[in-house]
């Protein structure tokens, strides 16, 4: 598929709303409070690692996973919309995703890259933007969403002291708001489909 900028901007800014990477600074500051600034670095940048390849597998296999477990990608949209909203719903409700704390080691990949940067918003977005903007489109926007949020942890200490407690919790809940949207339009859509089409199981 050949890209265009209008689809690209769409891509970037309906994952880096997904991955919302302002709204969970005081999540990682809290999960990293006793780390020293180069651990909590290096962290991070594993985090960002193990997010790039967990998405470009899903961007790049994603089809084929789906048709290994025999599901389509309208019923994938529909889980993914339901999985969004539910947890759109539960940020809405805490100001924030809950997550216990972790040993140092694993934290970076879990829960920071899994499912804190890298869930299954963002999976399911991926995997739909393959097959609506094309492997081009998705993978940059993967790249310019991590990019992005490297950068903002790269200055995560001031980025937390700006935003304060009520910040955090006010930007949290309105990026909630757009996960909502959005997931009502992924499952809006899978519906659709099956209303306008029926419903065919893949064989």
């Amino acid at each position: 598929m050949e890209i265009t900028i209008e689809e690209l901007a769409k891509s970037i800014i309906a994952l880096f709303i997904i991955v919302d990477p302002i709204g969970n600074v005081p999540i990682f500051m809290g999960l990293t409070s006793n780390m020293s600034r180069e651990e909590r670095r290096r962290t991070f940048r594993t985090a960002i690692i193990i997010s790039f390849v967990l998405l470009n597998v899903f961007a790049l296999a994603g089809q084929s996973i789906l048709s290994m477990f025999n599901i389509s990608l309208h019923s994938f949209k529909i889980a993914g919309g339901l999985l969004l909203l539910i947890i759109s719903i539960k940020i809405l409700i805490h100001g924030m995703w809950e997550e216990k704390h972790l040993p140092g080691r694993s934290i970076g990949v879990v829960p920071i890259a899994f499912p804190l940067l890298v869930g299954p918003g963002a999976i399911t977005l991926t995997m739909v933007n393959i097959q609506t903007t094309g492997v081009l489109t998705s993978v940059i926007s993967v790249m310019v969403v991590l990019f992005i949020t490297w950068l903002i942890l790269r200055a995560i200490e001031p980025i937390n002291n700006s935003l304060g407690e009520t910040g955090s919790v006010v930007i949290s809940r309105l990026m909630a708001v757009f996960i909502a949207a959005i997931a009502i339009e992924f499952i809006a859509s899978g519906v659709r489909f099956y209303v306008l089409e029926g419903y065919s199981p893949i064989t």
